[in-house]
């Protein structure tokens, strides 16, 4: 794009290509506003994007040149913060209402597992073995996660999750949804591994709050997995060529709408008059606007670290 570009009256200007900036960039182009969206970086994602060789090592070994016997850059889509989707998830659901879904192919991951060490049992004190996550009831009749009884608790537990309706108070079957977690699971007398499995591998938690938790909270994040399953092997997607083309396939959708993109292109200042944005400044010109949206670096460069609050 030109420098012209830049010297225009626009009705937003969105400054960084993260998820959020360019989620809101789709849906004001869709809106039938006049967009002018930049980036700094030459690609697409900001912290949360996807780049290859070249970029990974200009972000963190800017004086280095990437190996040679790593390959060609093409071969590389690396994320700066690796996730995965839930496919029963809220953003799947935006990314299809969108219609955002169909610049992306997708690959279901293979399957999800946990390695548990348990004394005793069905084999070795001590030992370390990688157990599939049993999710359905008839999973968890077949896991070897489990001894004989505790398979038989954990599929009573796991039916009344599926059965659970919040608001159909008559499938509660004695659940307290709005109890600790913790007597949820002590009311089935699950085991401490299994415990641990259907907190950690299962519902994601990552520490052990949740026990002290309403249950509720447990029960969604269960349901959540379960109907993220279907036909998949794992309720986990991925776009194949990294998560920097979620906000990319966003940003075309601004593009589309006929929003204006400049990549390689910073501000080193938000114009004010009487109080309010009027535009943004930078090596290329100046951007009238009445509205600015940016990611929270752009505005901290610019001065403006009162309008930035980190949570």
């Amino acid at each position: 794009i030109s420098t012209h570009e830049m010297n225009e009256t626009y009705d937003v200007v969105v400054c960084g290509t993260g998820l959020i900036e360019c989620i809101l960039s789709g849906l004001l182009s869709q809106e039938g506003k006049k967009v002018l969206h930049i980036d700094r970086n030459p690609f697409y994602g900001g912290e949360g994007a996807s780049v290859n060789l070249t970029n990974l090592w200009k972000i963190f070994r800017e004086k280095e040149e990437p190996n040679k016997e790593l390959g060609h850059n093409r071969d590389w889509n690396i994320d700066l913060i690796p996730k995965y989707i839930m496919y029963g998830g809220k953003l799947v659901k935006i990314l299809l209402k969108t219609r955002v879904s169909k610049y992306l192919e997708w690959k279901p991951i293979d399957g999800t597992y946990v390695l548990q060490n348990k004394e005793g049992g069905f084999f070795s004190k001590g030992g370390l073995k990688i157990f599939k996550v049993p999710v359905t009831p008839k999973e968890a009749l077949a896991s070897d996660l489990m001894g004989l009884f505790e398979k038989r608790r954990c599929q009573k537990f796991l039916e009344a999750i599926q059965n659970f309706e919040e608001k159909n108070p008559k499938t509660y079957e004695g659940i307290k949804p709005n109890n600790p977690a913790k007597e949820l699971l002590a009311k089935y007398e699950l085991e401490e591994n299994t415990v641990d499995f259907i907190g950690h591998a299962v519902a994601l938690y990552t520490n052990d709050s949740f026990l002290n938790r309403p249950a509720i909270e447990l029960i969604r994040k269960i349901q959540l997995y379960m109907d993220s399953m279907g036909k998949n092997p794992s309720p986990f997607i991925y776009p194949i060529f990294g998560l920097g083309g979620i906000p990319e396939g966003f940003s075309r959708i601004s593009a589309v709408n006929g929003g204006t993109f400049m990549l390689n292109t910073d501000i080193t200042e938000v114009l004010y008059e009487n109080g309010k944005v009027v535009g943004v400044k930078g090596p290329d010109g100046i951007a009238k606007c009445s509205t600015l949206i940016c990611d929270p670096t752009y505005a901290i460069k610019c001065g403006l670290k009162d309008r930035v609050k980190q949570v």
